[in-house]
């Protein structure tokens, strides 16, 4: 029987809430960490019972037992304009920029959206559950509502179902529906179990349409949550984290630090507006 308790540095510092472990690749490679006074390479190990000093861009990683934390998720109303990434070097907007400040911990955002399109963005404290949430093997669905330009024949909607050649492989569709509008407002939702960048607008330019609007509202069952203003966001109670966990076989979390109000069995207090002002009152 095998006694080696050593983990990849990459999957440590993820279960640490420091990043999806793709990510920490990246940081690793770049010399940016270190355990025990060495600078650390992809492929190092480490066991996290004999206590390694590990640092993060000079900064002591505080090492937590992971059977203690409590998986976090928060959904996010993105805004047009906004990147998805910590530190912007041509100073935009992220999408980092609103979320509350957390203690020996960060979020991890579960996948991108790019900057012009608007919707429901995931994140959690668990790098581990990040990763395996991106991964594709897991098919799991995205929904958008996209407006298009111009009238949309059935040729065009029988193509995007049947499959289209993109620069990165073939795409599809999994649902189409028609949500009315004519013109230059007319509406579609749609449903793909991938996340390739830009894979939604690319399709659609693939059969000569424009896409002059994409939100997103669901992933997996989580839905943009009704009222919630662009920018703002809402914390995932127990069943909806133990959801997605359950989508990607994690085991199931006890605790939430949602806060339930008992008398109207539903969260309470849990969407905060921050420095939002204008509040919406449909879904997109």
């Amino acid at each position: 029987m095998s006694t080696d308790k050593t983990e990849k540095l990459q999957k440590v510092l993820a279960n640490l809430g420091h990043g999806s472990r793709r990510e920490l690749e990246t940081v690793i490679s770049a010399g940016r960490v270190s355990v025990n006074g060495q600078i650390s390479k992809l492929g190092d190990r480490v066991d996290i019972n004999l206590s390694p000093v590990i640092r993060l861009d000079g900064h002591v990683i505080p090492l937590r037992a992971k059977d203690k934390e409590i998986c976090r998720v928060m959904a996010y109303y993105k805004p047009e304009g906004e990147v998805c990434t910590r530190n912007d070097p041509e100073g935009r907007a992220t999408v980092f920029d609103r979320l509350p400040s957390l203690k020996n911990a960060r979020w991890v955002n579960i996948g991108r959206l790019d900057i012009n399109t608007s919707g429901l963005l995931l994140f959690t404290t668990d790098g581990e559950l990040a990763n395996r949430l991106m991964h594709p093997r897991h098919e799991i669905e995205r929904e958008y509502a996209v407006r298009v330009f111009g009238q949309v024949t059935e040729k065009q909607l029988f193509q995007l179902k049947k499959g289209v050649q993109l620069e990165d492989g073939m795409a599809s569709f999994k649902v189409i529906k028609p949500q009315g509008g004519e013109g230059l407002n007319q509406w579609f939702n749609v449903v793909l179990t991938e996340g390739r960048n830009r894979e939604v607008r690319r399709m659609w330019e693939a059969v000569e349409v424009q896409v002059s609007r994409l939100i997103r509202i669901r992933y997996g069952n989580i839905d943009l949550p009704k009222g919630l203003p662009r920018g703002g966001w809402v914390e995932l109670d127990l069943n909806q984290v133990n959801y997605l966990r359950s989508l990607v076989g994690l085991s199931v979390e006890e605790k939430s630090k949602v806060v339930v109000d008992k008398s109207k069995n539903r969260r309470s207090k849990q969407i905060k507006f921050g420095d939002v002002k204008r509040a919406i009152k449909k879904r997109f």
